[in-house]
Formats: structure tokens, sequence, C-alpha cells
């Protein structure tokens, strides 16, 4: 059976861990989830989405 997690969990689990090691600060934090948000809703979003699917896709053939 497959394991699937959502990347946005993944990425925010990320994002903790950088937080809490102090290699992200709060500030540069806020600044990428701002542009994680500021993206999704530009036309770049849909070639993001595919760009992450053939990733996933290349890793899972491997």
């Amino acid at each position: 059976m497959a394991i699937t997690i959502s990347l946005v969990a993944l990425f925010g689990f990320i994002l903790v861990i950088l937080l809490r090691t102090r290699h992200l600060g709060y500030g540069s934090a806020f600044v990428a989830a701002m542009f994680g948000f500021t993206l999704a809703s530009t036309g770049a979003a849909t070639l993001v989405n595919h760009l992450i699917s053939a990733a996933l896709n290349a890793i899972q053939n491997l």
C-alpha cells in the first residue's frame, strides 16, 4: 500500500523544521509563504503543478 502525503503538509513540515533550527528567519518564512500564495493565484500555478507532478512521476519510476 502506498502512503501519500499532501505536498502542502510536507512543505509546511519542512518550513517548521527550518524555523526551529534557525536556518530560516520568521521574516523570510513569511515572504516565502506570501510568494507561494501569490504564485498560486497567477497563471504560473498550472506550470508549477505540472513540474511538481513530473518530478514526482520521475521519482516513482526510479
